[in-house]
Order: structure tokens, then C-alpha cells, then sequence
């Protein structure tokens, strides 16, 4: 609290004096002269305004003193709100200190675990490349495998066809392998496919003669070539000199027999025209040789026809279609007969190739060669 002022000596005086009555007035020092009056602020206070200045003062000081214990008491609080803060703070610090640790372990944790997954993801990258290596590898060596198989079915069912006379295994083996392909579904086989399609569809297309009527034919030329009439050959002339008959007249017995010797005389010489000098040449001893021959390359031709060699066969054909031409009489009926037989025989012979799957087998061997 503010401590009041203190008063002069005179106003203490002059307080006390108030205080015990009215004075009297002073009287002149003797010897002084009286000097002016006294002003009214120097005028000494009554007991009423004394009560109310110190009325005054109590309640200041009342006041001041409740003025200062509310703010002690808000101080207070505002120190126990601070300390409580500070508390708090303390606290949340401690909490974000022990968060920050965590979250320093974590992150340390985290960077190890990410190294290792890092060193596993190598890891597996480099197992991933090794597998679709070794994946790419068998899947060549099962591609190759494949077409080779293929291969050798395909040359093995050509070589059963040519053997047989028949298609059926050819046509077999393309299916199969037609089959085989679409089930491995490889891109790069797409032009082998294609070729065996196209094969598949040549070998359906190709119309095979029939051997067994082929070959009767054939059985047919050997029995004929006795018949037939060389080019030189002289027809036959009835050599027997007529007879008389005994109630024939003379005349006319003599008549037959000058027309029988006129028609011997006139086939002593005959004029023809032979197309080849070889047949005018032929001795009739080897006219026997020519006919043997003839029928050995009919029975080649057979059985080449028989084992499949169809270009032997053919040849054979060929050479008796030679002979007959150039040592037998072409005007004859038979040796007709026989040359439409055995250029039939040859027209059949031409159907019998089987058909080649040349573009399966080049396709074959670009896929072998990963191309």
C-alpha cells in the first residue's frame, strides 16, 4: 500500500487545535506589528473532512489491497497454467522425442528391409532371366524336336506311299502332323502349317491309277506277242497241189492246177512297203529272240510296276513300244491292237507317280534351321 504524505508541523498544530475547540484569537506579539490574514487554504481542517479523507485513504487502500491479491491470485493462476503447460509441453515433447526414435528405428528398419528386398528383387530378376532363358531353350529344343519327328514321319509315310501305291499314308502322316503343329502353337511353325495344308490338299487332289487292272494289262501284251506278225513276215500260202477226183473231168483238174501253180509263182516275190530297214533285215531264226526280248521288257515293266520303280518300269515300256513300231508290221490288226494297249499301259503308268511334298519338306528345313 502507498503510504500517505506526512503533514507539516504547522498543520499538525493547527489539527490539534481544531481538535480541542474553537481558539481564541492569538493576541498580538507585543512588540510585532500584525500582518495580513491567513488564507483559506492555510485554514486548519475539521474533523469531517479529516473522517473523509481518511474514509478516502481506507478505501484506496482496500482497494489496492484487493487490487493486488487479484492479481497475485491471477498471477497464480496464469503460473499454474504456465507450469501446467509447461507440463504439457514437457509431456508432448517427451511423447514426440520417444515418436522421433521410433520413427528413426522404423526408418532404419525400413531402409534395411528395403535394402533386402532390393538384394531379393536382384535376386529374383536374375533367377527370372535364367528361367526364361532355360523356358526359350526348351521351348527351341522342343520346336526342334518336333520338326524333326515330323520330318522323319513325313519321309517314312512317302517312302509306305510309293511302296504301297497308296496315299493313305502320306495322307496320315500330313494330317498328323498338321495336328501336332496347331497344338504347339508356335508362331514361327505358321509357314510349315501352311505348307502342309497346302500339300494335304495337292495330295487329295491327285487321282492314283489302279495297279491290278495296269498290271493285267501288261499280262495281256505278253500273251499276244506270239501273234503278232513280223514286218518280213510272208503270209501263208496253201502248198498242197489239188487232187482229181475221179468223176472230175480232165479239164477242168487241169484248169486247177495252172491256177494253183500261177498263184504259187506269183508268191515267190512279193512287194510291200516297210517302214523301218530293221524289220526287212530280221532273219526269221531271229524273229523267236525279237519276240522273247519283247516279252522280258513287258515282265520288267511288271514287276518294276510291282516294287514302285515307276521311272524303270516306264523306261521298259518305252523300249517295247520301240520294237513293236520297228520290227512288226504296223498294217496288222494284232500289232494295232497291241501298240493302243501298251500306249494305254504308259498314259496309266503316268498316274501312278506319287505326288512329292517338296514345299512341307523345304518349310521343314527352314524351321530346323530357326529361321
Amino acid at each position: 500500500m502507498k503510504s500517505e504524505p506526512a503533514a507539516p508541523e504547522g498543520t499538525t498544530e493547527a489539527s490539534a487545535a481544531n481538535l480541542s475547540g474553537p481558539a481564541e484569537p492569538a493576541s498580538p506579539a507585543p512588540g510585532l506589528a500584525s500582518g495580513p490574514a491567513p488564507s483559506p487554504l492555510q485554514a486548519p481542517l475539521n474533523e469531517k473532512t479529516l473522517k473523509t479523507l481518511l474514509a478516502v485513504v481506507a478505501v484506496v487502500a482496500v482497494v489496492g489491497v484487493l487490487g493486488a491479491f487479484m492479481a497475485w491470485q491471477r498471477v497464480g493462476d496464469m503460473q499454474e497454467q504456465l507450469a501446467r503447460r509447461s507440463a504439457d509441453t514437457a509431456n508432448l515433447a517427451a511423447q514426440a522425442h520417444a515418436f522421433a526414435k521410433q520413427a528413426q528405428d522404423l526408418s532404419l528398419d525400413t531402409a534395411a528391409k528395403l535394402s533386402v528386398a532390393q538384394a531379393r528383387l536382384a535376386e529374383v530378376s536374375l533367377q527370372r532371366s535364367q528361367l526364361e532363358e532355360l523356358m526359350q531353350s526348351l521351348a527351341r529344343s522342343r520346336d526342334e524336336n518336333l520338326v524333326v519327328d515330323i520330318e522323319s514321319a513325313l519321309r517314312l509315310a512317302q517312302q509306305q506311299a510309293q511302296l504301297t501305291g497308296s496315299l493313305e499314308p502320306l495322307l496320315a502322316a500330313l494330317r498328323s502332323a498338321e495336328g501336332r503343329i496347331a497344338r504347339a502353337a508356335q508362331p514361327r511353325l505358321s509357314r510349315l502349317q501352311r505348307a502342309i495344308g497346302r500339300d494335304i490338299a495337292r495330295v487329295k487332289s491327285t487321282a492314283l491309277a489302279d495297279t491290278p487292272a495296269l498290271l493285267a494289262r501288261l499280262d495281256d501284251l505278253v500273251k499276244q506277242i506270239d501273234d503278232l506278225p513280223v514286218g518280213n513276215a510272208v503270209p501263208a500260202q496253201a502248198t498242197e497241189s489239188p487232187k482229181r477226183r475221179i468223176d472230175e473231168p480232165a479239164g477242168a483238174w487241169w484248169a486247177r492246177l495252172g491256177a494253183t501253180v500261177r498263184d504259187e509263182l506269183r508268191a515267190l516275190v512279193r512287194v510291200g512297203r516297210i517302214e523301218h530297214p530293221e524289220a526287212a533285215l530280221l532273219a526269221p531264226e531271229q524273229a523267236f529272240f525279237l519276240r522273247e526280248n519283247l516279252k522280258l521288257l513287258l515282265l520288267n515293266a511288271r514287276l518294276g510296276l510291282l516294287s514302285r520303280q515307276t521311272d524303270a518300269a516306264r523306261s521298259d515300256l518305252a523300249k517295247a513300244g520301240v520294237l513293236l513300231q520297228r520290227y512288226f508290221d504296223s498294217g496288222s490288226r494284232k500289232t494295232q491292237f497291241a501298240v493302243q494297249g501298251l500306249a494305254q499301259a504308259q498314259g496309266q503308268m503316268q498316274s501312278l507317280e506319287i505326288p512329292r511334298i517338296d514345299e512341307t519338306l523345304a518349310a521343314l528345313a527352314t524351321a530346323a534351321a530357326g529361321r
